[in-house]
């Protein structure tokens, strides 16, 4: 099987990478060469976990290739997998700029039978935008058929969940292109992944309702660990209880500063706009983008009243020292894509704060975002040097065992605030911390 893959970000390159890995012959296209130039030196242009040993033993075995000629691209392959990016415009909807320029790009050159994938996120309604922009340019010449794979990938743990899927989606509207589909991915089927046959414009919602879920069920316990914040509940305890519920499950349980990353924020906001478009208010999902952005500001309410401060007050915290552990919007990443650590910081500077930061991956993205208005450490314990306040806002798993009695006295006050709720409370006070987190009694 020979196929080719448009776009070599996250999404891309790890399909690209993980379908070589199963035998494949693939071709992955980028325009931007500098890129291209790197990937065939080993340089990888994002981080995550066994990406780089799978890129480099399959480019090294001639299965994974790198390439900005889509043309060559299209002419040589049968499958071509759409992986470019659909960002979100000002109004919330899905920019597909990206994903239209490609279809025409094949349309222009194609050479026969071909069977065109969107694997990136799009709306409902983009496979058919898809078809028509090809049918307008090859009309009777060639036959095609568009398919929607909708990916499924954490950030973190791309690879194993490449490899090891929960199911495989297929939207298609014909036998040869889901036979094609379902040889792709034979691995997985003997590996017996539960495959979902269906329409395309089926597979496109598959993927908004299966992450927007996922962020209402963040954003609900989140909610609910505000509330264990006034009334003195444990909110680990209530959402162990809740996990334990089969129809419930405990994933996505996980109080904190609010969701982020490259697909959630835009996700939401774009199955929002696009039931807007259709003349329906998506009443749940326009709640949960409010109460995420809400709950990002609410940890810098908690930053102030741990220190004794006037949050109302425009320079609330002038002359304060805040150390911040975490700028990824999870661990195992360097994607800084509205990750939470954006708004609390933004705010915290706004407000007269200094800021001192440590990250182990995402640095250099960050300083892309904060240039030098921030300071940037090299480790978790020169960060909190003469700081007057520790802030937690990613949880790798290097900061879940820190030398307290170490941090402490590189503090300037012992001020620990645990946005990831990754410290026993009792334990923090018990070393001598003023100390708060997100639903937890004190």
């Amino acid at each position: 099987m020979r196929i080719a893959v448009v776009g070599t970000g996250y999404v891309g390159l790890v399909t690209g990478a993980c379908l070589a890995e199963f035998g494949m012959f693939v071709t992955c296209v980028d325009i931007d060469e500098k890129k291209i130039e790197n990937l065939k030196k080993g340089i990888i242009p994002i981080y995550e976990p066994g990406l780089d040993e799978i890129v480099e033993k399959n480019y090294k075995a001639g299965r994974l290739n790198f390439t900005t000629d889509i043309a060559e691209a299209v002419k040589n392959n049968l499958v071509i997998f759409i992986a470019v990016g659909t960002p979100p415009k000002d109004d919330g909807s899905a920019d597909l700029k990206y994903v239209e320029q490609v279809a025409r790009d094949i349309a222009e050159n194609m050479n026969g039978y071909k069977v065109i994938v969107d694997k990136s996120t799009v709306p409902v309604g983009t496979g058919q935008k898809v078809k028509q922009i090809i049918k307008s340019v090859v009309g009777d010449r060639y036959r095609f058929d568009v398919v929607s794979n909708p990916e499924f990938l954490r950030e973190g743990a791309a690879v194993n969940d490449f490899m090891r899927p929960d199911r495989i989606v297929i939207g298609a509207e014909s036998d040869e292109a889901v036979a094609i589909m379902k040889d792709i991915y034979s691995a997985h089927y003997l590996g017996e992944a539960p495959f979902v046959v269906t329409n395309i414009e089926t597979a496109e919602m598959i993927k908004y309702a299966s992450n927007a879920f996922l962020a209402l069920k963040i954003t609900y316990i989140n909610e609910i660990a505000n509330l264990c914040d006034l009334v003195g509940a444990d909110v680990h305890k209530v959402a162990k209880a809740m996990g334990m519920d089969g129809r419930i499950s405990p994933k996505f349980l996980h109080p904190g500063p609010g969701y982020g990353g490259s697909c959630f924020p835009k996700d939401t906001s774009a199955i929002a706009h696009l039931a807007r478009e259709k003349g329906y208010e998506f009443k749940t999902i326009e709640t949960v983008v409010r109460v995420n952005e809400e709950q990002k500001l609410r940890m810098v309410n908690k930053i102030a009243t741990l220190l004794g401060l006037d949050i109302n007050k425009s320079d609330a915290f002038a002359g304060k020292v805040i150390a911040i552990l975490g700028l990824s919007f999870k661990p195992n990443t360097d994607d800084m894509r509205d990750s939470p650590s954006i708004v609390i910081i933004e705010k915290l500077l706004e407000k007269g704060a200094k800021i001192k930061a440590f990250d182990p991956i995402a640095a250099d993205n960050a300083k892309k975002i904060f240039s030098d208005r921030i300071e940037y450490s090299e480790d978790e314990y020169s960060a909190c040097e003469n700081a007057d306040c520790l802030v937690i806002v990613t949880e790798w798993n290097q900061f879940r065992k820190l030398d307290m009695e170490r941090i402490k006295s590189q503090l300037k006050s012992p001020n620990l605030a645990d946005l990831r709720n990754i410290y026993e409370p009792s334990k923090m006070k018990s070393l001598g911390f003023n100390y708060t987190c997100v639903g937890r009694p004190l």
